[in-house]
């Protein structure tokens, strides 16, 4: 990530962004739950153009056995891409950034789900990304917490992520594709909106002390507005066909 020569207009004279957004707006959202009909808990996030499904299996039996934990569950992440995902066809097996990706997202998640409560046991969380934009780790963590939740996995906190960056030497919320390939800097955010902690943050680029305070506060007012749609979600799952 730097500053690069382009053509694209990250940040007009009116502070509209190259998609029409105002710096402080995210893309559109929409997560349901509970989507597959074969896993414990499930949901499906668009996040602007992501498309990503989480399916979450367990809590169950570890296989190998020695893998257990006497003390506490395991969290088990995949993060996949699918080969159609992305504008070139992607290799199907697993690239070095997917895995980094899975641990990344199950670090984040760790912190909110209650693994001492089922020792010797193990939740898989299975991450297929339909069709890749920027941010897909964000919205893959928003989609997975959503589905653990679906699951009845007992949680601390929901997890909520969303990013901030700096285009056009300027801070905004939720960076796109175009931003993330051409601004400044990129720095995803999860939080524990209730508990008012951070569980994930990085930063791709340089900013100044007073630029990454702001990102960072900008990161989890994104956070928070991402917090509401992942409730609505699980509330339309569970209460959605009772009157009002």
């Amino acid at each position: 990530m730097g500053v690069k020569k382009t053509d694209i207009v990250l940040l007009d004279d009116k502070g509209i962004r190259c998609d029409g957004r105002k710096i402080d707006e995210p893309r559109n959202i929409m997560i349901k739950a509970g989507v597959l009909k074969n896993a414990n808990g499930s949901a499906y996030i668009e996040f602007g153009e992501n498309k990503i499904l989480a399916g979450v299996f367990g809590p169950r039996d570890v296989h190998p056995k020695h893998l257990a934990n006497t003390d506490r569950g395991i969290l088990r992440c995949r993060y996949h891409m699918e080969p159609f995902s992305v504008s070139e066809r992607k290799n199907p097996a697993p690239s070095r950034r997917e895995i980094e990706i899975s641990k990344v997202i199950k670090e984040a998640l760790e912190p909110a789900v209650m693994l001492e409560n089922f020792p010797r046991t193990v939740v898989d969380v299975y991450i297929e990304v339909l069709q890749a934009d920027g941010g897909s780790r964000c919205a893959a963590l928003d989609a997975a917490a959503v589905a653990l939740a679906d699951a009845g996995i007992p949680m601390r906190d929901m997890v909520s992520a969303c990013a901030a960056g700096k285009v056009a030497d300027t801070i905004v919320l939720d960076i796109n594709n175009e931003e993330d390939q051409e601004g400044q800097a990129d720095m995803p955010v999860a939080y524990m909106p209730n508990l008012e902690k951070v569980t994930l943050l990085q930063l791709d680029g340089v900013l100044t002390p007073a630029e990454y305070k702001k990102c960072i506060e900008t990161a989890i007012n994104g956070c928070k507005i991402v917090y509401e749609i992942q409730k609505k979600a699980l509330k339309d799952k569970f209460f959605g066909d009772m009157p009002q």
